[in-house]
């Protein structure tokens, strides 16, 4: 017996459906897992300001939320024994950087945890190069560090992906787009993710639309600047086409929720193991934290590829435990998984608004009715 009540899935339903009708987005999805099944999941709205009807298949643009899914694919080929997070970067992919240098002491464990240094560059306001991978490793290489690794945490928005997308490649052989496929997304029956659109599949990314900030509410800092142009590159096909792994992974909350559920049960789902319980306990331990930092404006908690909870900012529930952890995609999405309950939450939107407050209100709504519910 579920320990989510239909009344109570009823009520969490009626939470999400007044998102919509207050205008919070044109369009979403919600998903929960609890105890290792899907006991809520439901769609509302459009897939954009003159779209179709949202459905639960509806694919999105997940921004950040693309980043654990990176990650855990470099997670496996640890589990693997084909890499330690401890290995300097270096040593798997050689032209990084040159020996004797800061650079090159910068390790695995470093990237993962948002403290290599490499936060910034000329490639994050580079679009034109985001299809060419080659190019972007190449900036990589030509990138020093912003501050001594290892020293400080600074969110790393776009590096992030590129830098553990090319240790998987040099590791393994395999793009990380079609790595991630084969070590995460097929064995998990997350069918309609993945990291951008292969040239067979339709551009049927639902649309975002970035919303300015409520009049009466105020600004809480800097933020990622203009939501609506931060968003308009996102919605070009030619984006949904390239290979962004900390921005442009698609999909669906219910794949998501899945996914988090998986991880939130020590790895495993449905007789479905794709990391060992050792792996996600070291994965999930705190690695770094910091009040704010200029990429996000607020304080985070990092471990390896994801984020915890424990802040007052963190969109996993107004109160969220320190152990839950998970990850937000540029004000319209987040998941998490809480390991203590065995509950997953994917919370998946069009509709990009403030980071730092509005988004993480609507999510923290829902969450906490979910942990409210839970018995």
């Amino acid at each position: 017996m579920s320990r989510l009540t239909e009344s109570d899935q009823k009520r969490i339903a009626a939470l999400f459906d007044r998102h919509l009708e207050v205008g919070l987005h044109h369009g979403a999805q919600l998903a929960v897992y609890v105890d290792g099944e899907c006991v809520l999941e439901r769609a509302g709205g459009t897939t954009g300001p003159d779209g179709d009807e949202e459905t639960t298949d509806q694919r999105h643009l997940l921004f950040s939320c693309t980043k654990p899914y990176a990650a855990v694919t470099l997670h496996s080929l640890v589990d693997d024994g084909d890499l330690s997070y401890d290995d300097r970067v270096v040593d798997h992919w050689p032209e990084f950087a040159e020996q004797g240098t800061a650079k090159a002491e910068i390790t695995v464990r470093q990237v993962l945890s948002h403290t290599s240094g490499l936060n910034q560059g000329e490639i994050d306001d580079r679009p034109d190069l985001w299809s060419d991978w080659e190019a972007v490793v190449e900036t990589l290489e030509s990138m020093e560090p912003n501050f001594e690794p290892g020293e400080q945490p600074a969110y790393h928005a776009l590096t992030f992906g590129w830098l553990v997308g090319e240790i998987v490649r040099r590791v393994s052989g395999t793009p990380i787009e079609a790595a991630a496929t084969e070590r995460v997304f097929e064995p998990l029956g997350m069918d309609d993710t993945g990291i951008g659109l292969r040239e067979d599949e339709d551009d049927d990314v639902a649309t975002l639309v970035g919303f300015e900030a409520f009049d009466r509410c105020r600004d809480p800092g800097e933020g990622l600047g203009d939501h609506t142009e931060v968003t308009a590159p996102f919605n070009a096909e030619a984006i949904h086409r390239s290979v962004i792994p900390a921005a442009n992974g698609i999909g669906t909350a219910g794949d998501m929720a899945r996914f988090y559920a998986c991880l939130a049960n020590g790895g495993e789902l449905e007789g479905t193991r794709i990391l060992s319980e050792a792996t996600v306990e070291e994965m999930t331990r705190l690695e770094a934290e910091t009040e704010a930092d200029g990429t996000i404006g607020r304080e985070g908690r990092f471990c390896l590829g994801f984020w915890k909870g424990g802040t007052t900012v963190a969109p996993y529930g107004s109160l969220s435990p320190e152990h839950v952890f998970g990850h937000a995609g540029l004000g319209s999405s987040v998941g998490w998984a809480d390991p203590a309950e065995n509950v997953a939450f994917a919370y998946v939107t069009n509709g990009v608004r403030d980071g730092s407050y509005e988004h993480v209100a609507r999510v923290n709504a829902l969450a906490d009715a979910v942990r409210l519910a839970i018995r």
